[in-house]
């Protein structure tokens, strides 16, 4: 292992725009090798929406696309509620194909209408919804894209403009009234949902999904999973059979492995930005479906694998993949405390390495540290967005490691006893980088922000 001196950075400095100078070093390696790798310093500030919806910098605009228990295009139902992951893909004509996640549980507000053909447990109430918009960005569809899957969180895009969504369960047949079992990752087609159904892809595994990163030279699946409870969760890689083989062929199975990074059985561990572990080893899971144990509790052997509290975000770029862990609490069970962590993993050199960590600020609500949702910003540099209670920014991320506040939610409802989840997710920008879409989570809310992005 080698180590660069520690750096911690406080929400309180991301949002003061002061810490730019913590994270220098770190971020030059988080866009090494990227095609989007120019940087700048932000926007400047964020200028109070008179509507009560969205805060943004000077010169930028944002239109609501899709609320909440509006009626959907189709005719099929109601738009659900709990917004989540999400992508954004080319269609033809200059149109945008943008695929949502609804993260449903059996008591959500408003479930995915189930729709025959598109529908995997009539008893579930997440699942996919698509929305079709033109070249000049407005609304022409929106549509069913799958149903009757349970507690749809993230996932990501395939290299053949797929989405996986990730459900964020190990529910099985029988528990909240389920008829089937879930913990699975879904393949949907945005622009025609009929071409994938609803087809649990169970080699990928069955436990709480998170995130999904594709490597586009090889195939390898990448997953991070949000374990709720100790030990936490694991990040996988998935070897498909097809590699590259377009839409369905994660189908055909695959093998499913988990990281084991020698000597750390818990990344929360780490605390200096820039340590890195050269000899990262991939353990095969012994019981993917999880028949009978949750695969973080199965024997991976003496040697083990490595944990981590909150493994949430999950991007490829250049020729990495790069995940989060939220947060982790010592108090919850966790080997160490942080307010975010993002890692890099090289496979060709078999490397991980901790990119950024986030620190502790006593005056601050924890959740509201966590990065969550990630993604390449247009003109280089991160979209990130917090997670949790209080959390109602999306936060841009320079590649020489400014940070800025993009945007600031205005309309969460609830009170600091009995909050409304009305943090960000799901942020992603068009194919042609103009626009950046972003969702809150509650009141279920699709944002489409254009401007002069640099």
């Amino acid at each position: 292992m080698t180590s660069a001196p520690r750096r911690l950075a406080t929400r309180r400095q991301i949002l003061a725009g002061s810490a730019a100078v913590a994270f220098s070093g770190a971020f030059t390696e988080l866009f090494a090798g990227t095609a989007v790798a120019r940087g700048h310093s932000g926007y400047g500030p964020l200028l109070p929406d008179p509507d009560g919806l969205l805060d943004l910098p000077k010169g930028f605009r944002y239109r609501v696309l899709s609320r909440e228990g509006d009626p959907l295009r189709s005719g099929e139902g109601t738009v659900p509620s709990n917004h989540d992951g999400m992508a954004a893909f080319a269609g033809r004509n200059g149109r945008v194909h943008l695929v949502r996640n609804h993260e449903n549980r059996v008591t959500g507000k408003i479930g995915v209408p189930t729709v025959e053909g598109l529908t995997y447990d009539p008893m579930g109430k997440g699942g996919c919804t698509a929305l079709e918009l033109d070249s000049r960005g407005d609304v022409r569809g929106e549509r069913v894209a799958i149903a009757g899957t349970a507690v749809n969180c993230a996932g990501g895009p395939t290299p053949w403009n797929t989405w996986l969504t990730c459900e964020e369960t190990e529910d099985k047949a029988g528990t909240n009234g389920y008829e089937k079992d879930h913990g699975f990752i879904f393949e949907v087609d945005g622009a025609d949902p009929r071409r994938t159904g609803a087809v649990p892809l169970t080699a990928m595994g069955r436990f709480q999904h998170e995130a999904i990163a594709v490597d586009p030279e090889n195939g390898v699946v990448y997953e991070t999973e949000d374990a709720f409870d100790r030990p936490f969760g694991l990040f996988y890689r998935f070897l498909p059979e097809k590699p590259l083989g377009g839409t369905g062929s994660l189908r055909a199975g695959g093998t499913l492995e988990a990281m084991r990074v020698p000597g750390v059985p818990d990344l929360s561990l780490i605390q200096e930005t820039g340590a890195s572990f050269d000899r990262v080893e991939w353990v095969p899971v012994p019981d993917p479906q999880a028949a009978v144990t949750p695969i973080r509790l199965q024997d991976f052997g003496p040697k083990g694998v490595t944990h981590a509290q909150k493994l949430e975000g999950c991007y490829w770029g250049g020729s990495s993949v790069y995940f989060v862990s939220s947060f982790a609490r010592s108090a919850e069970g966790s080997a160490a405390d942080h307010f975010g962590q993002v890692w890099r993993y090289e496979p060709a050199l078999r490397r991980l390495t901790l990119v950024i960590v986030f620190g502790p600020d006593t005056d601050v609500q924890l959740p509201g540290e966590s990065p969550d949702n990630i993604c390449l910003a247009s003109g280089g540099g991160l979209m990130v967005c917090e997670d949790g209670g209080g959390a109602q920014h999306v936060l841009g991320v320079t590649r020489r490691g400014e940070v800025y506040p993009m945007a600031r939610g205005r309309q969460n409802i609830g009170t600091a006893d009995e909050p409304e989840w009305g943090e960000f997710a799901g942020v992603t920008f068009s194919p042609d980088g103009r626009t950046m879409f972003v969702n809150c989570y509650t009141p279920g809310t699709t944002f489409a922000v254009t401007g002069p992005w640099r």
